[in-house]
């Protein structure tokens, strides 16, 4: 890592800092992604700069009108497909570049793609990047859904959500195949950091994991849980209790992997059931009713077996 070794986390310190996330953006309110971006960019030190490249997604359509962008580092929109592979080409240029003695400043490389550009449809340019060892962060905000275009379920999506996609009605019950690992799957390519986190109390978790991620050598990746007001359908105020609940109850675990080492960095002192979870959203109402207790059972049942096999891999 190139990070101060005698940094510390202070959550004034870091509030005091200029912004390199504007505000007037169009994220709806409530929404976790904006919060997620500022948090990661906070994480930089002020004399660096950086690129921020971004999937097509609700983050880009909120925060890009061409000419001007919310960032106040260089900013690249790219397709849905390609982020991971556009930065990784750019990353490369700065390198070439720097040797040559033609830019002396130093620049850091920041990828965000929402869910849907990030497990489904630009995995393979994520994997590509991973593997090709470039030194950059790829960020997803994930929101469980394709919300931008009409909440239609992704991989990301949990089992039983009510989706456009997967409505819930007299032959449906929602989604019916569980929430892929994203995290688990990235950190299998051999990277020197991977991490989950979302937006807890004073953000020291979400701050640490993105300061490491950046300032550690080669491809690293965050996976930041980033609620959608009007998909998960909770009021706009409850953000940060929608983040700790799914922290809590081992929804949305907290770890990382640092070198193939696998930590664990929250613990709950009293692990909470999932329905605390579920019953504060919207998607998941019909899970409460009358006849459906199945349905609750089983989530519980799949995030205690995920829970208890990370806590092996975390020894």
């Amino acid at each position: 890592m190139t990070e101060k070794a005698d940094y510390k986390y202070r959550l004034k310190d870091e509030l005091n800092k200029k912004g390199r996330f504007a505000p007037g953006h169009r994220l709806c309110a409530g929404c976790g992604a904006g919060v997620a971006v500022n948090a990661v960019l906070r994480a930089l030190e002020e004399e660096d700069r950086a690129v921020v490249s971004n999937a097509t997604s609700c983050l880009e359509v909120s925060t890009f009108i061409y000419p001007d962008t919310a960032y106040e580092d260089s900013y690249i929109h790219s397709a849905f497909e390609n982020a991971a592979a556009m930065t990784g080409g750019v990353e490369t240029a700065y390198r070439v570049l720097k040797k040559r003695g033609k830019i002396d400043e130093n620049f850091k490389f920041i990828c965000f793609g929402g869910d849907g550009g990030t497990y489904d449809i630009g995995l393979q340019s994520l994997s590509g990047a991973m593997e090709r060892g470039h030194d950059m962060v790829y960020v997803c905000y994930d929101n469980e859904a394709y919300m931008n275009t009409g909440i239609q379920r992704s991989s990301a999506t949990p089992r039983f959500a009510d989706a456009t996609t997967t409505p819930v009605g007299s032959e449906s019950y929602g989604k019916k195949q569980n929430k892929k690992d994203l995290t688990a799957i990235v950190a299998a390519h051999g990277v020197p950091y991977a991490a989950q986190t979302t937006m807890l109390g004073n953000f020291r978790d979400i701050h640490e994991k993105a300061r490491r991620a950046i300032y550690t050598e080669g491809p690293c990746f965050l996976n930041v849980l980033a609620p959608c007001p009007r998909g998960w359908r909770y009021e706009m105020e409850d953000l940060a209790e929608i983040c700790q609940l799914a922290v809590d109850t081992c929804v949305w675990p907290l770890y990382e992997v640092v070198d193939g080492e696998w930590r664990l960095t929250y613990e709950p002192r009293n692990k909470r059931p999932v329905s605390d979870f579920l019953e504060r959203q919207g998607r998941f109402a019909h899970m409460f009713r009358p006849g459906n207790e199945w349905m609750i059972e089983e989530a519980q049942q799949y995030v205690d077996e995920k829970w208890e096999k990370l806590l092996a891999r975390c020894k």
